[in-house]
This record gives C-alpha cells, sequence and structure tokens, in this order.
C-alpha cells in the first residue's frame, strides 16, 4: 500500500522509527537472514536510545538530526571518507563540522534548517547574498554509485554469489535467504543492492582478516565505493 509507512511513522513518536541514514535491514529481517547464534545482538533500541535520552524534550527534526551525527557520521560516511582518502594519500577537509560553525548550526532554529519548500533554509538565505539563484537553490547532490546496477551484470552477480554460497558465508547467515535476495535483484523482482553489498563486503572483510590462509582479495573485489546507490 502506497504511503502506509507514512502513515504508521506519523503516529509513533520519533524514537520508535528512526534510526538513522544508514538503515540497510529492517530488524527482524537482518535476524531470519543470520543463524540463530547471532541473534542476541543489541536490538536496534539499545543502540539508539542513549542517544536519544541526550535531546529529550528537543523538537523531531533535532532527535533525527543528532542521532545522525552521532551514529551514522561518526561511524558511516566519515569514516568512510577518511579511509578511502587516505588510502590515495589525500587530505580532505569538513568545513561545515567546523567547531564553531557546528556551535552557531546547533542554534538555528528548526524552521530554518528546513521547511515547507527547501531543506539547509538558513544555508540557502545566505547563500543568496553572494551566489545565483540557481545555485542557491539547486538540490543536494551526493556521490552515488551505481551498485545496484553492477549487481545486474552477469560478471559480479557470479562473483557475489561465489561469496554468498561460501563456507564462510554458512557460518553466518542462511545461504537461501542471501540467495534469494541476491537472484531477486539480479532477475529485476526488487532493488536489494543495498543490504546485498552489505552483506558482501561483510563477506570479503572477514576473508582479509580472519582467514588467514586465504589468498589476498585486493585483485577480485569490485571498485571501492564510499556510498552504496
Amino acid at each position: 500500500m502506497r504511503g502506509k509507512q507514512f502513515l504508521m511513522h506519523g503516529g509513533l513518536p520519533v524514537e520508535e522509527w528512526f534510526i538513522g541514514q544508514a538503515k540497510v535491514f529492517r530488524e527482524a529481517e537482518a535476524k531470519k537472514i543470520v543463524k540463530e547464534a547471532f541473534h542476541h545482538a543489541p536490538t536496534i533500541q539499545d543502540i539508539v536510545t542513549p542517544y536519544y535520552n541526550q535531546v529529550k524534550g528537543q523538537d523531531d527534526l533535532t532527535k533525527k538530526q543528532f542521532l545522525d551525527m552521532n551514529l551514522w557520521l561518526v561511524g558511516d560516511i566519515l569514516l568512510k571518507a577518511d579511509k578511502m582518502s587516505m588510502a590515495h594519500s589525500l587530505e580532505v577537509r569538513v568545513p561545515f563540522l567546523d567547531k564553531q560553525v557546528m556551535a552557531i548550526a546547533s542554534k538555528i532554529p528548526a524552521s530554518y534548517r528546513i521547511n515547507e519548500t527547501e531543506t539547509k533554509h538558513a544555508m540557502r538565505l545566505a547563500a543568496r547574498k553572494a551566489l545565483p539563484e540557481a545555485s542557491a537553490a539547486r538540490k543536494k547532490i551526493g556521490f552515488p554509485v551505481p551498485i545496484r546496477n553492477w549487481i545486474r551484470e552477469e560478471r559480479f552477480y557470479r562473483q557475489i554469489k561465489t561469496y554468498f554460497t561460501s563456507a564462510e558465508a554458512e557460518e553466518f547467515f542462511s545461504i537461501e535467504d542471501i540467495m534469494q535476495l541476491l537472484n531477486d535483484h539480479y532477475e529485476g523482482k526488487a532493488n536489494n543492492g543495498r543490504k546485498i553489498w552489505t552483506i558482501f563486503t561483510f563477506l570479503i572483510w572477514h576473508k582479509r582478516y580472519f582467514q588467514l590462509d586465504s589468498e589476498p582479495v585486493a585483485a577480485e573485489k569490485p571498485v571501492s565505493v564510499g556510498a552504496a546507490s
């Protein structure tokens, strides 16, 4: 049903449904694909509640941003940028994370961060004083990589399938369930790109660092990326 999730979320407090930008699997779905021995990890609520407790009484937008700043930025997107840039001898700067900029940004009312017509409202107001309207009003442009399309190419499908049907994969996952994700995506029945990529990179990581007698995987892995499409 189109709009079902919107209606469901609209009736719940943000603490019960927003878990951040890095969400890939629903909790029940994750449990379904991993072996029972791994069903006792911390729950989503165990992870997010300490952060929500620090912003009690704040508006929902502030709560969501606080959660992403403490989980997604630190443990995901900034981590990737730092590792990939250092791997290629690049020095990356993040000016919007300057302490003074962050201190000022934290005081901006929610209505100046996002409103009915645009995101980053305060920044766009400032940009309009120095930039053309087309630039000030331009939509955010990320760094997407067409992983979902690559996985539908036979050579990458076969490479991922080799990992998904390996003895190492069977140690952690239900082979039947993860192959269903892969096959449904390959056949165009679903867009499971991020789910497949998450499992695949975990298996590559495990092979590299825990299978000491295995061959190096650097030559066989696809292009490294910093963001999933």
